[in-house]
């Protein structure tokens, strides 16, 4: 008589299972961790574990319930994918190794871009200054945005800006670029003192601007001088303490003026203008040189055949050149219009928003709102701006691809 035993299965049959238990754990609690670490709650010692976790699911609880079942459908994601390549030897040691390349890129893309979205986006909906329990409002903090005048002039600002700035930044650098693109002696030079500026800190060519405008700075000095030669004499332009608006300086030389209700027709400020000017020297160089690498891909044959054919030189920039660059046009133009839409720096250092408001950006009211620099913190109503000039950028990108990518056989 024989006993037969049940057969064992392999342990390896097992570890497709064990593997993705791990991973699904893994996920999820690190998920789950960083949501509880970031909720929003009165400031309360992250020392004291077990207190400190009972504020969270006290003033945080939709915000960590969120999370932590954000976690588990993460988690279940992590498993399926470690489930499917695990009984395969190389598809399992390809999966380790790429996943140990990206996992520092991963987790601080997690906790520090979409944590931070996602609880920029959470606290929009709430009265929340960090001292005090959140307190839901609802779309409040976007009504409330539209119904302040600082925030309205802040978008009127950025508009003027963005509006002057990108373009004339595109179409010098794309000069500068077409110039320094020729046959010439000592281009390796002018490349780079054109560059310089762009490899400076913003800090440092605001302060140095900031000199330059001061009253009795250069700028007014040299006007002064240059005035002088045609026997009159230059009055000292406050640049950086002037509100005075294009519209209104045009209008006033006509013997009217725009009155101060409707401020949002008397155009960029001289202030304003100023700063737009420094934006201009310092971006210009940076899209210059993304220019240049895009020139080096033309073939010249089509500039040969435009010769024989009898093409003059701007028959050539209008026909070759510029259908040829649309594609970095387009890069161009996005950057240039998200840049001038998130400007900040310059206006922290040389203005802090004045005068009267005229150089007031969205960015900077983030800025003063969030930390309170200029009376209550307001956290939510911050995040409600920022996710309004989110959706701004966004618009803007999308008109920008479609009326300057259609057309071009690059994309």
């Amino acid at each position: 008589m024989t006993v037969t035993t049940p057969s064992r299965r392999p342990a390896a049959q097992y570890s497709p299972w064990l593997a993705a238990l791990v991973a699904f754990l893994t996920v999820t609690l690190f998920m789950s961790t960083a949501t509880i670490v970031s909720a929003p709650t009165r400031g309360f010692p992250i020392t004291q574990v077990d207190k400190y976790v009972a504020e969270v699911f006290k003033s945080g609880r939709w915000f960590a319930l969120a999370g932590i079942a954000l976690g588990l459908m993460l988690g279940i994601v992590a498993a399926a994918m470690v489930y499917r390549v695990w009984g395969d030897r190389r598809r399992r040691e390809e999966f380790i190794a790429g996943y140990l390349f990206l996992l520092p890129y991963l987790i601080i893309t997690m906790v520090f871009t979409i944590g931070v979205l996602l609880f920029a986006l959470y606290i929009a909906f709430f009265k929340y200054d960090i001292f005090t329990a959140p307190k839901f409002i609802g779309f409040g903090n976007f009504a409330k945005a539209f119904r302040t005048k600082d925030f309205l002039q802040s978008l009127v600002n950025v508009f003027w800006y963005s509006a002057i700035v990108t373009p004339i930044q595109t179409v010098g650098a794309l000069l500068l670029a077409v110039l320094l693109n020729q046959k010439m002696r000592g281009k390796g030079f002018f490349r780079t003192v054109f560059y310089t500026p762009s490899v400076t800190s913003s800090v440092v060519i605001s302060m140095i601007f900031w000199w330059l405008y001061l009253k009795t700075g250069y700028l007014n000095f040299a006007l002064d001088k240059l005035w002088g030669l045609f026997g009159g004499s230059w009055l000292a332009i406050e640049w950086l303490n002037n509100p005075r608006g294009l519209f209104q300086l045009i209008w006033r030389a006509f013997g009217s003026d725009i009155h101060s209700n409707l401020w949002y027709l008397r155009g960029p400020s001289v202030t304003w203008m100023a700063i737009m000017l420094q934006n201009i020297f310092t971006t210009i160089p940076t899209f210059m040189i993304m220019f240049l690498a895009a020139l080096q891909d033309i073939p010249r044959s089509l500039y040969e055949a435009a010769d024989i054919d009898g093409a003059n030189g701007r028959n050539k920039f209008f026909r070759i050149t510029v259908p040829l660059l649309r594609p970095i046009i387009l890069l161009v133009v996005v950057l240039g219009t998200i840049g001038t839409l998130q400007i900040f720096d310059q206006v922290k250092i040389l203005t802090s928003g004045g005068p009267l408001g005229t150089t007031l950006t969205p960015v900077y009211l983030v800025y003063t709102e969030a930390l309170g620099t200029q009376g209550q913190i307001q956290f939510g109503y911050a995040s409600a701006m920022a996710f309004i000039l989110a959706v701004i950028i966004f618009v803007f990108t999308v008109v920008q691809r479609r009326y300057i990518e259609s057309g071009t056989e690059q994309y």
